[in-house]
């Protein structure tokens, strides 16, 4: 196997895992409203995310870092291109960490519902706008003979693109309300399961639709397969949050999700980026490829040090695993959140 593929195959792993580990953290921050109705449970909810959320944007800046070295000409015209949605991406990303710490900063109520605020819009934009990049990727944007981006913002928004991200945006609800009934206890935790399966009936037929359309457009025999197991995998997490089985249901929206990712990028291969132009140049393994020596460097240091960070992100996730309720929350810190 050429080293462009290990890199186009790892660069889809790392993007398989930060949507089915962010997926649910976006998810919690959206339900905050819904399942947050006090200030003791907003507290519980955050604190099922805060000891992880930071830790699960780091496949993100990986899988961007390892971009931007292995396929120089893909994410320059990906950032170029995609600039405008990309940032927002990016900005909400950022006051959304701003927020998880600045909350507890003050103990003022309003001070707190603004952040909140900030926690909500900061999960919900990035959960659409993933979406509308990825299946954008997908259908092809304009790209001239030079592999340049010549499009407008608009060429983006395109009925295609909206579908991808209302299919990323309910995934992630209905993940986030299974990560909380996994992690909840008490009346949140039930509240949570008829989230998941409400939210989840939308999404199953939010997802069929798009793969659906997906295969027809690029698919392959491959792809097929990925998408397959991947709705089977959401119905089966559905059934079983329905009979009360949270762990199974987790399980299920998680490898839903890692797998829709891992069709959608064997749909894609060779290309990393099509031309929807006659006369353009699509963006493939082998033309927006670094040097093979910068590949070997590479893969030398992803060998090494990836086993690590698995192992020290496994680490936390066990740390972390029992579940949280209102009575965990101490009362000083409830009194003050009232004054």
């Amino acid at each position: 196997m050429e080293l462009t593929t290990v890199w186009f195959a790892l660069i889809a792993i790392l993007w398989m895992g930060y949507f089915a580990l962010e997926g649910f953290d976006f998810g919690v921050g959206m339900l905050l409203p819904v399942l947050g109705r006090s200030e003791r449970e907003r507290r519980v909810l955050i604190n099922t995310i805060g000891p992880v959320w930071d830790g699960n944007e780091v496949w993100l800046l990986v899988a961007g870092g390892a971009t931007f070295a292995a396929f120089p000409e893909w994410y320059a015209t990906l950032f170029s291109g995609f600039y405008l949605p990309l940032l927002l991406i990016l900005l909400a990303l950022i006051v959304r960490g701003v927020a998880f710490e600045y909350r507890h900063k003050k103990d003022d109520l309003t001070w707190r519902k603004r952040w909140d605020a900030v926690i909500i819009v900061g999960s919900f934009a990035p959960a659409l706008l993933w979406g509308v990049a990825f299946a954008n990727i997908l259908r092809g944007v304009p790209i001239d003979a030079d592999l340049e981006y010549v499009g407008g913002f608009f060429n983006l928004l395109n009925p295609y693109a909206l579908l991808g991200g209302a299919m990323t945006l309910l995934l992630f609800l209905t993940h986030g309300a299974m990560f909380i009934a996994l992690k909840t206890d008490g009346p949140i935790r039930y509240a949570a399961r008829g989230l998941a399966v409400r939210f989840g009936l939308a999404a199953a037929v939010v997802t069929v639709a798009f793969l659906v359309w997906t295969q027809a457009q690029t698919g392959t025999a491959t792809s097929a397969v990925a998408f397959g197991v991947a709705a089977l995998a959401l119905v089966v997490g559905l059934l079983s949050v329905q009979a009360g089985r949270e762990g199974w249901g987790f399980l299920g929206t998680f490898v839903a999700i890692a797998l829709g990712v891992a069709g959608l990028f064997l749909a894609l291969f060779p290309d990393v980026m099509p031309t929807s132009l006659v006369d353009g140049t699509s963006l493939t393994t082998t033309n927006a490829a670094a040097t093979t020596y910068t590949l070997k460097i590479m893969t030398w240091v992803a060998v090494i040090f990836t086993p690590l960070v698995l192992m020290y992100q496994g680490w936390t996730y066990w740390v972390f695993r029992k579940r949280i309720a209102v009575h965990h929350i101490p009362e000083a810190e409830l009194a003050a959140a009232r004054d």
